[in-house]
């Protein structure tokens, strides 16, 4: 009969690794659209690499219709159109990712809480426990 440290020992042995090498395993949150199209709003999701762009190229591989929901394909599909006039100035310093690299209107990527372009972008590194967020929130309009 084992005891319990001898049958903890042999568990540990016999138990494979949380993370193979080379792989980052994140919590995903989602709202709006994206909820909606994935009919979940959190779940954990492994993926070879460690970057914002391997999460995301490998997350659209398996749900392509997010690539479609999330990024833009031109500047006009990233930018929002509003009632009040832009200045030619903007106040600040203000970040924005390259065409190809941005989402569409109102939709965002986060991690840890942070807009990805007021990172690295998506080269933004990400790490084991790290969690981001695909915001695309409904908008309703009288």
């Amino acid at each position: 009969m084992q005891t319990t440290t001898e049958a903890a020992e042999a568990d540990a042995a016999t138990a494979t690794p949380s993370n193979r090498e080379g792989e980052t395993t994140v919590t995903v949150r989602c709202t709006g659209h994206v909820r909606t199209a994935l009919d979940r709003s959190e779940f954990e999701y492994r993926f070879e690499g460690d970057t914002l762009r391997e999460f995301l190229d490998a997350l659209f591989e398996e749900y392509p219709e997010l690539q479609e929901l999330l990024i833009a394909e031109s500047e006009s599909e990233s930018t929002a159109h509003g009632w009040a006039p832009t200045p030619e100035e903007l106040p600040g310093t203000w970040r924005k990712n390259p065409v190809g690299e941005q989402t569409v209107a109102y939709a965002r990527v986060l991690v840890n809480g942070r807009f990805n372009e007021n990172q690295q972008g998506f080269d933004t590194t990400l790490a084991d426990g790290d969690r981001v967020a695909l915001v695309y929130p409904f908008i309703f309009c009288c």
